[in-house]
């Protein structure tokens, strides 16, 4: 034990003579000073690098449309915006490489949503007809010169609208394609349920177990103005609607976006509905002026025209944006 404590002195004892003439020799200090900071430089941990942003990803097949907004973009772009800060603007859903003609637009629409039967056999059911009103049509700017002047323009086969609520706008254009003997179809893109709290203004619009009847009452109207022939709805929200008629390859040579007013759904119906207009058609939509003023549906048109190269027109209260460069 005595032998212990005297090796433990005796390295005490060392210890004390080295450090001692360590620190009364400047230069061995400094050697140690130099030693000391390099060792804890070298095993301090690296600053956190992140990896560069990915390279942007070309647009997956944007069919005829999006071609067109690509090319004029390319030749009239007012603003750049680094890939990054575009990246959560793509779409990416498979546009069909050919387009459908618009003589099937009718019957690809039955086929495909409705089992190969019009919604309009057998209509109304007997559980729903006498909660029905002969004829309810209600829409805001549903009569504007502009439906007029565009389709006097365009001339169009197919009429797609987004956001048709009771269909007012949907039958005066169909009207209208009458009087100008042109065979259009047109097709109301809508899931039909209206918004939270639409029947303080509409409390007459019957529910039936929490199911608002907007969409037996819009196809009530079509039969009661006589355009079942030229009148179909699409009876789904805007984004899943517009995808898979992207998907089908049903476009538009005009299409009326005209659903949420807010910038995010705006923004969102445009993007989708470019990419299903014919080359040389029209897109244009309601509420350009409203209380919302810069940060709703203006906001979005100005913002997609800006993107793409494009000139924003105005009649009356409705937006344009014509497809032709030279429009």
């Amino acid at each position: 034990m005595r032998a212990k404590e005297d090796h433990h002195r005796f390295h005490h004892k060392v210890n004390m003579y080295i450090t001692k003439k360590l620190f009364n020799n400047p230069t061995a200090y400094i050697i140690l000073l130099l030693l000391s900071y390099a060792l804890g430089y070298l095993s301090s941990p690296k600053p956190h690098t992140p990896p560069p942003p990915p390279p942007s990803r070309p647009r997956a097949g944007a069919g005829a449309g999006a071609a067109t907004a690509t090319a004029t973009a390319t030749s009239n772009s007012t603003i750049q915006l680094p890939p990054s800060l575009l990246d959560n603007f793509r779409v990416t859903t498979r546009c069909a490489a050919d387009s459908v003609p618009p003589q099937l637009v009718r019957q690809t629409i039955i086929d495909r949503i409705f089992n190969g039967t019009s919604p309009y056999v057998n209509f109304p059911p007997p559980h729903i007809s006498h909660l029905l009103r002969r004829r309810r049509i209600k829409g805001w700017g549903s009569y504007g010169a502009v439906f007029g002047n565009l389709i006097d323009k365009v001339r169009p086969r197919v009429i797609i609208e987004v956001g048709s609520f009771l269909g007012a706008s949907a039958l005066h254009m169909a009207n209208l394609t009458r009087q100008l003997g042109l065979d259009s179809q047109i097709l109301c893109i809508d899931d039909f349920r209206g918004w939270p709290g639409f029947r303080d203004k509409f409390k007459d619009i019957p529910m039936v177990n929490g199911n608002v009847l907007l969409y037996f009452q819009f196809l009530q109207n079509v039969i009661y103005q006589n355009a079942i022939d030229s009148v179909l709805p699409v009876p789904f929200s805007s984004g899943s609607a517009l995808t898979k008629l992207c998907e089908w390859g049903v476009v538009g040579d005009l299409i009326e976006i005209d659903a949420g007013h807010d910038f995010n759904s705006a923004w969102a119906d445009i993007n989708r509905a470019w990419r299903i207009l014919r080359p040389g058609g029209v897109i244009f939509g309601h509420d350009y002026f409203t209380a919302a003023d810069n940060r709703g549906v203006r906001r979005a048109v100005n913002l997609f025209a800006k993107i793409n190269g494009l000139k924003v027109q105005i009649d009356g209260q409705h937006w344009v944006i014509h497809s032709a460069v030279n429009a």
